[in-house]
């Protein structure tokens, strides 16, 4: 189950975000009954929670909070299931640093969704070996989301 609560004063396609992270789901073997919450935050609102839960000032683009710390799953094994946690996005954020990385910002947030999910799944980007794995896996997930996308228009 996936909810999607926009209290960002943004407009938002928010059935694609959530789409889009069902597809992303689907792709890494997670259970279709997972709980998934994307909340899009205002900047004041994210300023606030990365202070608080990063030590970081100002607002940032996405913040993740697993909750099950689930994790991807198998083809042809039980499929993980229970609580995913919490995805936070800013749009103004994401808007904003959209050109900074060659995106619009609706690419840009599908990318930080994904950012954020594998986030929740356990992945990392501190390291080296880390991000490079995040990252391809991050660039596969929205270049398949694309790819059916671009099919069925």
């Amino acid at each position: 189950m996936i909810d999607i609560n926009n209290e960002s004063g943004e407009e938002v396609d928010e059935k694609r975000l959530v789409q889009l992270a069902r597809f992303a789901m689907d792709l890494l073997h997670i259970h279709s009954e997972a709980e998934l919450s994307i909340v899009l935050v205002d900047e004041d609102t994210m300023a606030t929670y990365h202070e608080k839960f990063m030590d970081e000032p100002g607002p940032t683009d996405v913040l993740s909070f697993p909750m099950d710390e689930l994790r991807p799953g198998e083809p042809g094994r039980d499929l993980p299931n229970g609580m995913l946690g919490d995805i936070v996005l800013c749009p103004a954020v994401t808007a904003r640093q959209a050109a900074d990385t060659g995106r619009t910002p609706e690419q840009e947030a599908d990318y930080l969704l994904i950012h954020g999910l594998l986030h929740l799944l356990g992945f990392d980007h501190a390291e080296p070996a880390e991000k490079a794995i995040m990252f391809g896996l991050n660039d596969q997930i929205i270049e398949a989301w694309t790819k059916k996308r671009s099919e069925h228009v």
